[in-house]
C-alpha cells in the first residue's frame, strides 16, 4: 500500500491551531478531498482537537502529520487518512466527560466519536496521538473504547 505523508511543525501558541487547520485544508484538497466534503470537515475537526490538546496541555510545540493511504488493489474502500500529533509530554491522554456548560473536556470524546480508530503510543521522550478515518466509510463509529466509555486504557493503542 502506498502512503503519502505530510507534516507541519506547530508552535506552542494556541493561535497555531488555526494555522494547522488552514494547512490541513490545503493538504486535503491536494489529496483529492474537497473542502465541501463531510470527510474534510470531520478531519479538520479531528486535527483541531488533537492540535489544541497538544498545545494547551503541554505548552510546547508539536508536530502534526497526515498520512494518506491508497486503497489496496481490489478493495472497496478508498483508503485511510491518518492524523498524528506528536508532542514532548510523556503523559498519556486522559479522556474526560464534560458536563453541561463545561468549556473543556470534549476533545477526546469528539475524537472517539468521529474517528474510525484512535490511540496513542510513546514517541521518543513524548507521545504520539493518532486517529484514522476510512475514506468512503461513514464517520461516527463507536470509537476506541466502545459506546459511552471514556476512561483511558493501559494499552498504548486502541482498536487497531
Amino acid at each position: 500500500m502506498q502512503v503519502l505523508q505530510v507534516q507541519l511543525e506547530v508552535g506552542a501558541d494556541p493561535a497555531e491551531v488555526g494555522r494547522a487547520r488552514r494547512w490541513a485544508r490545503s493538504r486535503l484538497a491536494g489529496s483529492g478531498i474537497g473542502d465541501d466534503e463531510p470527510l474534510a470537515e470531520t478531519l479538520i475537526l479531528l486535527i483541531s482537537e488533537l492540535v489544541t490538546n497538544a498545545v494547551v496541555h503541554t505548552g510546547c510545540p508539536a508536530v502534526l502529520r497526515m498520512l494518506f493511504g491508497a486503497a489496496d488493489p481490489g478493495a472497496d474502500a478508498a483508503g485511510t487518512v491518518r492524523v498524528e500529533v506528536a508532542d514532548i509530554s510523556s503523559c498519556p491522554p486522559k479522556p474526560r466527560h464534560a458536563e453541561g456548560d463545561d468549556t473543556g473536556g470534549r476533545g477526546l470524546e469528539l475524537v472517539d466519536g468521529l474517528a474510525d480508530r484512535w490511540g496513542w503510543q510513546p514517541e521518543g521522550a513524548g507521545k504520539r496521538i493518532w486517529c484514522e478515518v476510512d475514506r468512503g466509510a461513514a464517520t461516527g463509529s463507536e470509537g476506541a473504547y466502545g459506546p459511552g466509555a471514556y476512561e483511558p486504557s493501559c494499552a498504548v493503542t486502541n482498536r487497531a
